[in-house]
């Protein structure tokens, strides 16, 4: 089984703390790049590269208005990271109970 290319892994995506950054900025609605780039301090090409990346992984929608390219979370990708979190809730939950029995 061949595994996905860097850009279009959720994993992958979501592994640069920048571009977890902007998805949290695009939790409250679509933006332009130069207003998602505003509290970081890189180039305005770096944030269009991150944002590359989280298209390609289906993390970020692009639609242009006028001039303006406009960003726009889509969060369905994410359930394949709650997914597979899910499968480590029964072993956090065991050590929290074996901690609780220890102390």
């Amino acid at each position: 089984m061949s595994r996905p290319s860097a850009s279009t892994d959720i994993f992958q995506a979501i592994a640069d703390p920048t571009r977890r950054a902007i998805l949290d900025r695009l939790r409250d609605g679509e933006q332009p790049v130069k207003q998602l780039a505003e509290p970081f301090n890189i180039s305005l090409p770096a944030i269009s590269q991150h944002l590359q990346v989280l298209c390609e992984a289906g993390l970020v929608t692009q639609r242009k208005a006028g001039r303006q390219r406009l960003y726009r979370l889509n969060p369905e990708p994410l359930k394949e990271v709650s997914d597979w979190i899910t499968h480590y809730e029964q072993f956090w939950q065991e050590k929290n109970a074996t901690q609780t029995i220890l102390c």
